[in-house]
């Protein structure tokens, strides 16, 4: 791992699922530009010092210098935006695969560049979009697939928190903030690049232009914390996000409602055992979570009887589990066909980001996704 230092939230997220299900394990790490506060980490992770190093860039030559049957197999990068794209592209450039946390990179141009550095590498690289391996979003996207709602006209995406509605917001709030770490956008690339991959996920379909009216409410921050942008589809389906991080005593309120000719999909990842099917012409029914209809498929996906909920850390680890899975396969020369969030969503995500921006701050109502 590079970064999940001590005092990070997202590292801790990652190495939890990552060990869930017995296949992973972290045995090396940079986990801080301060040397001293990563090799506490890593005495927390009960990591010996020689596998402790001091900078990404020594991170990679050190374990490349290890037997092939001793050194790590791929690298979680889990740092500020900033670093993303030198990171993984240094790890490429070292014969390892790459799980990286969303966005994927600090710009649009980056990310174009770090997909062709995987192409011509041929290593694997896994985008961490964890919700989109939650079962029930994974039945939703099954339901669209299948047609159970007919022809998809709507879909409605809300996220809202409430963790930035105060100008000191602690640690995590200073660098997603700050265009000099995170990019163009804070609102719309921490939580609005969730809720563009997870409409597109879920109904097979491509947002093409969009609309976009951007805030920045707390005085003094130098980027969006919040955010509504209008979706056209490839279909011609419409959409909208309405996403905020400024929503005071909201925790992680994320919502979908997917509207189709014969029927409608609600899911919200605050109840996330759960996905509701409505009609005009019948009873509502809830779907939950390892019910006996459930898509044979999504078996892999879950872990605990019904009524054991299962959610956030979870969904992570299916991803880590399927990323696994497939370097296994490569490991053994063996084809496998994985599901994961590749570069291309990726790549997709930050010309999300882009658009938006370049909508919000110009004079035209629509303006069509940069091209991917």
């Amino acid at each position: 791992m590079v970064g999940g230092g001590p005092g990070a939230f997202i590292g801790g997220v990652h190495r939890a699922a990552a060990r869930l299900d017995g296949r992973i394990d972290v045995v090396c790490g940079a986990f801080s530009q301060d040397p001293s506060k990563s090799k506490s980490m890593a005495g927390e992770l009960f990591l010996p010092e020689s596998r402790c190093y001091a900078s990404h860039e020594e991170l990679f030559a050190g374990e490349r210098a290890l037997p092939a049957d001793e050194r790590m197999d791929f690298v979680t990068i889990a740092t500020p935006n900033v670093s993303h794209f030198a990171i993984a592209q240094k790890a490429l450039d070292s014969g390892f695969h790459v799980m990286c946390d969303k966005p994927m990179t600090y710009s649009l141009d980056e990310a174009r560049r770090l997909r062709q550095r995987v192409c011509e590498t041929g290593l694997l690289f896994c985008l961490m979009h964890n919700y989109s391996a939650y079962p029930m979003v994974r039945q939703a996207r099954l339901f669209c697939a299948a047609g159970e709602l007919g022809t998809i006209r709507k879909v409605v995406v809300q996220y809202d928190l409430g963790w930035l509605a105060a100008p000191n917001a602690g640690k995590q709030a200073l660098w997603r903030c700050d265009p000099r770490y995170s990019g163009v956008c804070a609102c719309i690339g921490d939580i609005g690049t969730h809720s563009a991959h997870l409409a597109e996920y879920i109904t097979g379909l491509a947002i093409t232009h969009v609309c976009a009216d951007l805030s920045t409410f707390v005085e003094g921050r130098k980027l969006d914390d919040d955010g509504t942008v209008l979706l056209r589809f490839d279909s011609g389906a419409r959409g909208v996000i309405e996403a905020c991080e400024v929503a005071s005593g909201e925790e992680n309120q994320f919502k979908i409602h997917v509207y189709g000719t014969t029927g409608s999909l609600e899911w919200s990842q605050m109840e996330p055992e759960s996905l509701i099917w409505r009609a005009n012409d019948q009873p509502m029914r809830v779907y939950r979570r390892s019910w006996a209809g459930m898509d044979p498929s999504l078996d892999a996906c879950c872990r605990l009887p019904a009524g054991h909920p299962e959610g956030f850390i979870e969904g992570f680890a299916n991803i880590y589990t399927d990323f696994a899975r497939a370097i296994d396969a490569r490991l053994a020369g063996e084809s496998y066909a994985s599901s994961y969030p590749t570069v291309d969503d990726g790549v997709r995500g930050m010309a999300f980001i882009e658009t938006v921006l370049k909508n919000h701050q110009g004079d035209r109502k629509w303006t069509p996704l940069e091209p991917c």
